[in-house]
């Protein structure tokens, strides 16, 4: 795997395959990964001639009350993990690189339809703060494929319609959620979760499945659902951000004649804040 930090050196490598007529798959990370991210890796490797990866704490997502600094530094361990599952390419831009003439002065991309709720309406600026460095990483890398995880619903989402929107030459690949064995969404903030949280943090997901099961029965009271799901996530001991029923592709909150539907969560334990989701496609 060659490695990168600055952007003339990755263009001038990545060239060289493009004139072989090679396509480029690509994972952006922040980097601590864990076997999901590698996952994407495997995807992209499947999908395309060449992978990259991409590790950089982009500041721009993180609120004024969020974790930034102490958000793990691991390039050490995750270039020996990328090596494992063979990526060619790893970028690791410095802030600097990535936004040369400050983040105070740079340009914005956004998402306005899709980016205020959710994990938007908790995080204010985090959506901006990701739609602006994907659309920089993009244009650094100008990849054939990009494969985001599908754990991060909203964030795919709202890159799905921003390469739209934009007419970016982009294929935006899911990547299916990997889960421990009690169904929790690997995730690089599973490690702030206190041990004596662990055993009880799945209940998120249970209350996901449980809806996702109601409604292939013909439940479709989506207000009483959730109620009552948040009320056995709040019996378990963890205060529930958002719980919500949407349509799919827009996250719109579902109606009665829609046939897929996403629901999404997001809960507080005392170390940590979790997120996950489950798709369901109902017949017409």
């Amino acid at each position: 795997m060659q490695t990168y930090h600055h952007i003339s050196g990755l263009r001038k490598a990545l060239a060289l395959h493009r004139q072989q007529g090679q396509t480029i798959a690509f994972v952006p990370t922040m980097g601590n990964l864990h076997r999901a991210h590698l996952a994407l890796v495997e995807q992209a490797k499947s999908l395309c001639d060449v992978v990259v990866s991409s590790i950089f704490v982009n500041r721009l997502q993180f609120g004024l009350n969020e974790d930034w600094d102490k958000y793990p530094r691991t390039l050490q361990q995750d270039t020996q993990k990328l090596i494992s599952v063979d990526c060619d390419y790893l970028f690791c831009p410095d802030e600097h690189e990535v936004y040369p003439n400050g983040m105070d002065q740079q340009a914005r991309v956004i998402v306005p339809s899709m980016a205020d709720v959710l994990c938007g309406a908790s995080r204010p600026g985090h959506f901006e703060g990701v739609t602006t460095v994907v659309t920089k990483l993009f244009n650094i890398v100008q990849p054939n494929k990009a494969i985001f995880g599908v754990k991060d619903y909203q964030q795919l989402a709202i890159i799905r319609r921003m390469v739209e929107d934009l007419c970016m030459p982009v294929d935006i690949v899911a990547g299916d959620i990997v889960r421990e064995a009690d169904g929790l969404a690997m995730s690089s903030r599973n490690g702030f979760i206190l041990p004596s949280e662990r055993p009880k943090v799945n209940q998120l997901n249970q209350s996901l499945n449980w809806i996702a099961d109601e409604l292939k029965k013909g439940n479709l009271d989506f207000s009483a659902l959730e109620q009552a799901a948040r009320g056995q996530i709040e019996h378990a001991g963890f205060k529930v951000d958002y719980l919500t029923i949407c349509e799919s592709a827009s996250l719109l909150p579902a109606a009665n004649d829609d046939t897929q539907m996403t629901i999404l969560g997001a809960m507080y334990t005392e170390g940590a804040r979790l997120i996950d989701n489950v798709s369901v496609v109902l017949s017409d």
